[in-house]
């Protein structure tokens, strides 16, 4: 099977597997990640069949709707890849890839340094700033019931990759406890860039929110 079939056979199987998922880590989450993925890897380099692969099998199954199993995701591509005949060393690439990119509290294991893993979690990551990560803060909120805000319940440091999964904290202290902390995190030069706009947005949408939470 070539490139191009197994990108297919993948894009099919990604989109069966996500079609019940939460909507802030559904198909579009995957198709705009891929095309970040793109537009970064045009200006940094790396094998574009790894990155596009990695980007549509990076969420197959996200710790958060598993019971916080972190290896699933590997276990589930290892499995579909070998199924689709994929060449070992890229299989080797895509399940490090898979099992690196999320966030996991900042509790991450030492992360592959790979061009296509920094490419693709900055992607990911890319995908949880400005007003289309904002729009997924509220959404999954809204998914798991939690408050918009408290102000008696402050932003916290996390012990642990579990705790941080565990957590039921509003919505505005996601914004503190991770989504402002990426730009400083991206690995490559193109997405620091694209993170500053967005990083900023962030900054003025939370502006606005406590001027019209205290009024």
């Amino acid at each position: 099977m070539n490139n191009l079939k197994i990108l297919k056979s993948t894009e099919v199987f990604v989109k069966k597997t996500l079609e019940n998922a939460e909507k802030g880590h559904d198909w579009w989450h995957i198709q705009r990640v891929i095309n970040l993925a793109k537009q970064i890897s045009e200006k940094e380099g790396g094998d574009n069949f790894i990155i596009e692969l990695a980007a549509l099998l990076h969420d197959i199954s996200d710790a958060k709707f598993n019971g916080g199993d972190e290896e699933a995701g590997e276990r589930i591509t290892l499995e579909f890849l070998k199924k689709n005949n994929v060449d070992n060393a890229v299989v080797e690439k895509v399940v490090e890839i898979i099992a690196n990119v999320s966030y996991k509290g900042g509790f991450a294991k030492e992360k592959p340094q790979s061009i296509e893993f920094k490419i693709v979690q900055d992607a990911d990551r890319l995908d949880s700033t400005g007003a289309i990560g904002i729009a997924r803060t509220f959404l999954y909120s809204g998914f798991k019931n939690r408050e918009m805000y408290n102000p008696n319940i402050k932003p916290m440091k996390y012990k642990s990759a579990s705790d941080y999964h565990k957590s039921d904290a509003p919505s505005i202290n996601h914004f503190y406890e991770k989504l402002l902390l990426l730009k400083d995190l991206m690995n490559t030069k193109t997405a620091r860039q694209i993170a500053e706009e967005r990083h900023k947005f962030m900054l003025q949408f939370l502006e606005q929110f406590f001027k019209e939470w205290n009024v």
